[in-house]
């Protein structure tokens, strides 16, 4: 599952990674280069001295003129009188071969450290960029990722017990999961915790899988001691009751439908009025296929509203059509807002954009992932697992 997304941050991983330690090992061996240098001058300014001294005091014996005038001491007898202009300068100690940033660098590198700089990840975060929005990351949540990492990142100075690689595993971390954690909440805590029965509607376009859908919660809700009621509310759709109710009949539930071309909210209505009456916890109400331009059937979607208010209003669609799917999220969040997103067939999408982008630009949590054709093919969405999934943790 996003197999693509997932070599595309390895691979900025290891830019960094080399980067940052090519810089480190340059910075290292100019260095040395400069102590060697400094070495050399100090032992030469020893020996200037030397030889000068010894050619002064040869002078001071043999010049016919000499270079500084005789006063008299207190002792009687004749000092020389320094004038200086035979001193040798002193050099000053040049370390200004390298540059401040490289020094540090090389410094921070001795003792066991590692120091990011901002132009180590001048490209390989451009590289990282163009590798979201290839894997269709919606541009502001593609932003926000590479602010995060750069805060996280540039100045930072680590052990070297920790890798340039690890240090770069950790910015990563921590900028998909704040992304993708967006309006996270216990979706089970909150089952637990709410008044039964509990209303859940199903929406999207078409074709994307809902119906399948809320079969495969019906069956998640099973297993965890939940009954539930499916109600058909795709009442214009040739066929929606029959699917439906073949669901029912293989997962043994009880199923509330009206004649096609009927009122959607009062088939849900109906299915609360049934779960109340019979002690079930759980309604699961279909609705139709509509884009958020279909003003009929937005309108039906807020009729429902208005009659049943329901708990959680669940978009749904398809992982594999990444910023399609995005872009939908957010027209019906606008629209009619939802709680929450169902991705279905997530263990299909190498790409990995909706389930990156999809709260971000919602401000609501993706709840499930659909990860294949069988009743137990549905995962709660865990943010920390997918990330920690995406960057090889696991």
């Amino acid at each position: 599952m996003f197999d693509g997304l997932k070599d595309k941050l390895s691979k900025f991983r290891r830019d960094v990674e080399e980067t940052a330690e090519e810089k480190a090992d340059d910075a290292s061996e100019a260095d040395a280069v400069d102590d060697v240098v400094d070495d050399d001058t100090s032992d030469g300014a020893v020996d200037d001295d030397t030889t000068e001294a010894a050619v002064d005091a040869d002078s001071n014996a043999t010049a016919a003129e000499p270079a500084s005038e005789p006063t008299a001491s207190s002792d009687g007898t004749a000092d020389i009188e320094d004038t200086g202009s035979d001193a040798v300068p002193t050099e000053a100690d040049d370390s200004g071969s390298s540059e401040p940033g490289a020094l540090k660098r090389a410094a921070a590198f001795a003792t066991g450290k590692i120091i990011i700089e901002e132009d180590d990840l001048e490209e390989p975060l451009w590289e990282l960029e163009m590798a979201l929005l290839g894997s269709d990351v919606e541009m502001s949540v593609a932003e926000e990722i590479l602010e995060t990492v750069r805060e996280k990142m540039i100045g930072e100075t680590r052990k070297q017990v920790e890798t340039t690689g690890e240090l770069v595993e950790l910015a990563l971390h921590d900028a998909l999961v704040e992304v993708i954690s967006v309006g996270q909440f216990d979706f089970e805590q909150r089952l637990a915790a709410a008044d039964k029965p509990v209303v859940i509607v199903f929406t999207g376009v078409n074709g994307v899988g809902k119906t399948t859908s809320i079969a495969k919660l019906s069956e998640y809700l099973g297993d965890r001691g939940y009954s539930s009621v499916l109600a058909n509310g795709d009442t214009y759709r040739a066929g929606a009751n029959e699917q439906l109710e073949k669901h029912a009949d293989n997962l043994d539930r009880k199923i509330i439908t009206h004649e096609q071309g009927g009122d959607p909210a009062a088939v849900i209505y109906d299915a609360v009025e049934y779960a109340t009456a019979n002690d079930v916890d759980v309604v699961l109400g279909d609705t139709a296929g509509r884009l958020h331009t279909s003003n009929d059937l937005m309108a039906q979607l807020a009729k429902i509203h208005r009659v049943v208010g329901p708990d959680l209003t669940l978009f749904v669609d398809e992982a594999v059509a990444g910023q399609d799917a995005v872009n939908r999220a957010r027209e019906f969040n606008d629209a009619a807002e939802i709680d929450g997103t169902v991705l279905t067939k997530a263990d299909a999408d190498s790409s990995g954009g909706a389930a990156i982008s999809i709260s971000y630009v919602t401000g609501k949590p993706i709840l499930f992932l659909g990860m294949g054709q069988g009743y137990d093919d549905i995962e709660p969405f865990e943010p920390e697992t997918l990330v920690s999934q995406l960057l090889g943790e696991e």
